[in-house]
């Protein structure tokens, strides 16, 4: 499989990167997503839809908050994929933004993994 880094946007409070593993871009947040780090995330995930990539796999395990803008950004990025016949997998969300897709409901609308491996090795779009 692929692992080279495809790229990477960093602000004080959220990091992200991005990597090509086989058919799926891995994008891993690490921090904080909200109001003012959602646009550090939005852009990655628009690139790699931009470049072809359908399957999205979102790395939450070193993702420490999330509030209603961050979420708003992964459904979004769930639409284009789904548009595009592909899709957006969350993998190793922390309990805390766990509980905010519980309570919000979007892990109803999300594929959700327990790890990174789990969700890269699920064939689904």
């Amino acid at each position: 499989m692929d692992r080279g880094t495809v790229g990477s946007a960093q602000s004080g409070r959220l990091l992200v990167e991005v990597r090509e593993e086989g058919p799926s871009a891995v994008v891993t947040p690490a921090g904080e997503l909200d109001h003012h780090t959602a646009d550090l995330l939005r852009e990655p995930l628009e690139g790699c839809l931009a470049k072809g990539f359908k399957r999205l796999v979102i790395d939450c395990s070193r993702l420490e908050f999330c509030d209603s803008t961050g979420l708003n950004v992964l459904l979004g990025a769930r639409l284009k994929a789904e548009e595009a016949g592909g899709g957006v997998h969350l993998a190793g969300m922390q309990s805390v933004v766990a509980r905010v897709f519980e309570i919000t409901g979007a892990d109803a609308v999300f594929t959700v993994h327990d790890t990174l491996e789990a969700a890269l090795a699920d064939d689904s779009a």
